[in-house]
């Protein structure tokens, strides 16, 4: 497996994160921003959610606080879009994260798929690629009924710690989602195990992500 480097060197990080609803990001790269806070001596993170109203809006902001607690700083931008309706609203989702380009020059940004087939979460990836043109995007996974998951890849192989602490996470912080049937912990433990297996990692664990383009 060929490795790329985040950052000119281990010593910071600027990375942004871009979910539709207040669990995405956490499923799609809590573990890899776990990994990254303990390796890099500096992290700087801008957390976006966008439809993060009333009860989803707490969840958004108590969990993006749970996991950055090691960072340097913490920058969230939480939207008041309706789930499961965002492309309704693009002309003011568009300029929503337009305007997040004024508020951080990232090495990495994290976001949903192009071909996830939810469409709350192609329209965030869609954004992401129109507003930043010229950065490593890496496009992190969500199981789902809909069977989208592909071919990631770039890994990010975890340690059984960070593993256990991303499952811990989700099942604390996300109390609203608990009623749906796929949202438990056998799903993410074993697309966990499946991306661990893909990348050969000693664990047994890794997050994996699309990188359509990249400069090495």
């Amino acid at each position: 497996m060929l490795p790329l480097q985040l950052g000119k060197d281990r010593k910071r990080l600027r990375v942004l994160c871009l979910g539709a609803h207040s669990d995405d990001i956490e499923i799609g790269c809590g573990g890899s921003l776990l990994r990254w806070l303990h390796e890099y001596q500096r992290v700087d993170v801008t957390w976006v959610v966008l439809c993060a109203a009333d009860a989803r809006g707490d969840e958004a902001r108590s969990s993006a606080r749970a996991v950055l607690r090691a960072a340097a700083t913490v920058d969230i931008a939480l939207g008041d879009f309706e789930d499961a309706h965002l492309p309704a609203d693009f002309r003011r989702a568009k300029a929503f994260v337009d305007a997040l380009r004024r508020r951080a020059e990232p090495d990495v940004v994290l976001t949903h798929s192009l071909a996830d087939r939810h469409q709350d979460h192609r329209l965030i990836a869609e954004l992401t690629w129109q507003t930043w043109r010229n950065h490593l995007i890496l496009e992190y996974e969500i199981p789902k009924y809909e069977g989208d998951l592909g071919q990631p890849n770039l890994f990010v192989p975890l340690s059984a710690a960070i593993a256990n602490r991303k499952l811990r996470h989700l099942e604390k912080h996300f109390g609203s989602q608990h009623s749906k049937p796929w949202f438990n912990e056998n799903t993410f433990l074993a697309l966990m195990r499946l991306r661990g297996v893909e990348c050969h990692s000693r664990s047994g664990f890794a997050e994996a992500f699309v990188s359509r383009k990249a400069v090495v």
